[in-house]
């Protein structure tokens, strides 16, 4: 960040055809690519990872770990709790006595 001079906004910007950073965000699409780009490149199967995967995997994890839903939201960028709090429900049944029955 101290070498682009990124002071602020997002961390992860677009790059314009001459190679320039620009002050807009990557596109989630931007982001899913060069995912799967690295994941190749790393010699796993690209299908078994996305954007979105990653994204809903924080989630979850942030609810095992106990961290307050509006924090993780904050950090996913999640604008809706409704979608962000199914992350969390899924996380605590997957957590709660009744799954640890079937352990």
């Amino acid at each position: 960040l101290e070498r682009t001079g990124i002071t602020e906004g997002a961390v992860f910007r677009s790059i314009d055809r001459w190679g320039h950073l620009e002050r807009r965000p990557l596109t989630p699409q931007s982001v899913n690519l060069i995912l799967k780009r690295r994941v190749t490149a790393a010699g796993l199967d690209p299908k078994a990872f996305s954007a979105h995967g990653l994204r809903a995997g924080y989630l979850t994890e942030a609810a095992r770990r106990g961290i307050p839903l509006p924090e993780a939201m904050q950090q996913s960028q999640h604008r809706s709790v409704q979608q962000a709090s199914r992350y969390y429900n899924d996380a605590e049944r997957q957590m709660g006595r009744a799954a640890r029955l079937i352990t």
